[in-house]
């Protein structure tokens, strides 16, 4: 069984140096914080502002790419949690084939807002997650911390 989810924030964790997309289900009653790079938060950055970047970013080149040999990005799905990282598969259409890739969440998910593309995350994923420490720790972040992506 799979959630859909939405990218509701990008904000920066300074304990780890790195940068946070959260992404939540429709009621609001999932959350799942992921950990990115600096590169892939900009990539998420500039698609949640409708920017361009003056030369094509990667997932700007894969999104070209696939419209240039008439693919489809389905979905993305976040399918695993293992050892504190996510694993997701980019779902694609071409022809009259379906083909699924491995892919980075964070490169999935910036790929599934250049495209449109609904993102998900399986049950198993959100139970994975959900502990009492990272609880406490989102329970504490304030509204700016978010920064302004939030939604």
């Amino acid at each position: 069984m799979m959630t859909q989810m939405t990218v509701k924030g990008l904000m920066f964790d300074p304990y780890n140096n790195a940068y946070i997309v959260i992404l939540r289900d429709e009621d609001n009653s999932d959350m799942l914080p992921i950990w990115v790079g600096k590169a892939e938060a900009s990539s998420i950055s500039f698609a949640l502002e409708g920017s361009a970047a003056p030369r094509p970013m990667t997932h700007d080149l894969m999104r070209s790419l696939l419209d240039t040999v008439d693919a489809k990005v389905l979905s993305v799905v976040v399918t695993d949690l293992k050892d504190n990282t996510y694993y997701a598969k980019i779902h694609l259409m071409g022809e009259d084939s379906e083909y699924s890739v491995d892919s980075r969440p964070s490169d999935a998910i910036a790929l599934a807002l250049r495209t449109n593309a609904p993102i998900f995350a399986r049950e198993e994923v959100l139970r994975k997650q959900a502990s009492e420490e990272l609880d406490q720790w989102l329970e504490n972040l304030k509204p700016e911390d978010f920064g302004k992506y939030e939604s």
